[in-house]
């Protein structure tokens, strides 16, 4: 058999009587396509590991890395103030367990958070509720929820404690002309508990708000108009309609609000900044309103008890751990939906 010009095939004649002769077709030459094709495929494969790289090697730095280092802290005599730190173990953690105002501190950190997390939560979903609904200037309306949280927290906790003022705020003020008398919102351990928690939820309703807005806006419309042609009220639409479809939404929300709420500091240091400069760290004369945050930052950082506040830090990492897994159990646990 001829060959055809530039092949490659080679046909051996049989001799005869003998077995026919196979035909050898030589392997084809690494080419640049191959090679291409080959880095082509790494890259996919090891693109998105590239991609995240960053962020973990971040977190690395500070975020596990400080963390391992407070607990070793934790277990060490450790004082700003002395250059011997000696090991000391669990010394710290029976101290703190003992420690009277760390309970109180840990206290006060849930009735705030309780105080101004479930209330922000259901105006946040009320609102998104209506602005879900046709309105004229809707966009100047959700921009208006998003004010109160780009306002300065020295500002809001400012004009907040004014509107609070035991002689002249205008809340007394207000109570005093409705017979109620007026209240020392500073001075009590519910009065002060709900002057912040009003702070908390003027300043993270409406950012709470928007993120339910958004949720909101992917719930098909159909659904809706079939329940209004069923009779649904508008508050039947919400509870069995809107709140099962937007049910991740609100547990992200519930999650983030809660490790928010466990990690006060700037607003009751600021509100007890208003009433002596003395009460500012320790939450009010009498630690009425003395977060754990705030507990940590006096051993810290005016105590100079570096071992004692890691050992209150990490506690305050278990709290929040295990308030965060119960909100999340009982959300999630949420009803389905209602029979609109």
């Amino acid at each position: 058999m001829a060959t055809p010009p530039g092949g490659s095939v080679r046909t051996v004649t049989p001799s005869p009587g003998g077995p026919p002769a196979a035909s050898h077709t030589p392997a084809p030459p690494k080419t640049a396509a191959g090679r291409r094709s080959r880095l082509h495929r790494l890259d996919r494969q090891a693109s998105p590991y590239a991609y995240v790289a960053p962020f973990f090697l971040l977190f690395a730095a500070f975020g596990i890395f400080p963390l391992i280092y407070t607990a070793w802290v934790s277990l060490h005599d450790w004082n700003l103030l002395s250059s011997d730190n000696p090991f000391i173990g669990l010394d710290n953690y029976t101290a703190l367990f003992a420690d009277g105002y760390f309970w109180n501190a840990a206290f006060n950190t849930l009735s705030i958070g309780v105080l101004s997390a479930v209330p922000q939560l259901l105006l946040a979903l009320v609102l998104a509720h209506l602005l879900n609904r046709p309105l004229r200037a809707q966009t100047l309306f959700r921009i208006t929820l998003l004010l109160p949280n780009v306002t300065s927290v020295v500002a809001v906790v400012v004009i907040f404690s004014q509107l609070f003022g035991r002689d002249f705020g205008l809340i007394n003020m207000v109570l005093d002309w409705l017979g109620f008398g007026r209240i020392n919102w500073q001075a009590g351990v519910a009065s002060s508990h709900v002057a912040i928690a009003v702070m908390i939820m003027w300043r993270w309703a409406g950012y709470n708000a928007l993120i339910y807005l958004a949720a909101m806006q992917a719930v098909p419309k159909e659904i809706y108009e079939a329940a209004t042609l069923d009779g649904a009220s508008s508050f039947k639409q919400l509870w069995g309609i809107t709140l099962p479809m937007i049910r991740p939404t609100v547990i992200f929300t519930v999650i983030v609000t809660t490790i928010g709420s466990m990690q006060i500091i700037a607003e009751p240091l600021l509100f007890g900044a208003q009433v002596s400069n003395g009460a500012a760290a320790t939450g009010g004369t009498d630690r009425q309103f003395q977060t754990l945050a705030l507990y940590l930052y006096e051993k810290g950082f005016r105590s100079f008890e570096f071992g004692y506040a890691s050992a209150a830090a990490w506690m305050m990492f278990l709290l929040v751990v295990v308030v965060v897994g119960f909100n999340y159990l009982v959300v999630r646990r949420m009803r389905g939906g209602l029979d609109v």
